[in-house]
């Protein structure tokens, strides 16, 4: 009898193919990803609605011809897509899955056994990419169980040395965001910058030097034992004073990456995924890593 861990099934990374074939910096970052991380990766395009282009004064198709229409539409998007990784990584084992729905929903199921979830965004129209009813980064960061990966199109110019950015608060999902930002780290041989943003309201009226000294704490214990695990992993720690969602942005700037925490599953989005892992996902110049906590954490 086989065992139960040959039936496991590997975690792999996937990864939503956008219907503009000329959107391709997520498939670039979840190709290079799997590479790095020697994963499986899995394309995944939904078709969610009928295409437009049909006048009113045309006759419309039937659901039959529509439906072949659609789909081979969608099989040729995902041949171009599968060829694109093929030529940047070729050692990558891949799939694809053409699924019917709604994109969001298509996404949060495959993430129930994925290591990672990668999605795009127009980086001029991100606000209303990511903000629109018709998002699909929200929900399924909202929904994952895993790490979401929003990358921004176009592609943007990384700082030499390179850098990976966590943003710190002390709390279960900026921790288990820490984890996540020191394996980023490690696999692009990034220095790790750890910061940590003093609000003006949160510590009104105490004494400056005091605050400091108990946030710079709280950085190291945040970072206490991973060193031992990524011990090639040079650590940053700031401290900066202002508003996390500006801080955390501005820090961004040509950053590898943008690792944050957010605070698990629920039923409203906006207080799902907190002010601060929305904002940055809006307003940070580099791809977001929102990281849940892990399930026996969450409430």
């Amino acid at each position: 009898m086989a065992s139960a861990e040959a039936h496991r099934v590997r975690p792999s990374i996937v990864v939503g193919v956008d219907p503009d074939p000329s959107q391709r910096m997520a498939l670039a970052w979840a190709a290079d990803e799997a590479a790095r991380r020697r994963m499986p990766l899995c394309l995944v395009h939904a078709e969610g609605a009928p295409t437009g282009g049909y006048r009113k004064t045309d006759v419309h198709p039937s659901w039959e011809e529509w439906n072949r229409t659609l789909h081979g539409a969608g099989e040729r998007l995902l041949q171009g897509a599968v060829a694109f990784v093929e030529d940047r990584q070729p050692q990558v084992p891949l799939s694809a899955l053409l699924a019917e729905g709604r994109p969001a929903w298509v996404l949060r199921e495959q993430a129930r056994e994925a290591a990672e979830v990668v999605l795009g965004s127009r980086h001029l129209g991100r606000e209303k990419e990511v903000f629109t009813s018709a998002s699909v980064a929200l929900p399924v960061m909202a929904h994952a169980p895993c790490p979401v990966v929003v990358v921004p199109e176009p592609e943007l110019i990384i700082q030499d040395p390179s850098y990976v950015v966590v943003g710190v608060d002390g709390s279960a999902h900026s921790a288990t965001a820490v984890d996540v930002a020191f394996l980023q780290a490690a696999l692009h041989g990034a220095v790790l910058r750890a910061v940590y943003v003093q609000s003006p309201e949160r510590f009104r009226g105490r004494d400056k030097h005091t605050v400091e000294s108990e946030c710079r704490s709280l950085l190291s214990e945040a970072v206490a034992g991973r060193t031992a695990t990524y011990p090639d992993v040079e650590v940053h720690h700031e401290v900066v004073h202002g508003h996390p969602v500006e801080e955390l942005a501005k820090a961004s700037a040509h950053a590898m990456c943008l690792v944050v925490g957010t605070r698990g599953h629920g039923g409203f989005t906006g207080l799902l995924l907190g002010s601060v892992s929305q904002g940055v996902l809006r307003y940070a110049q580099c791809p977001v890593i929102a990281v849940p906590q892990p399930r026996h954490d969450r409430y």
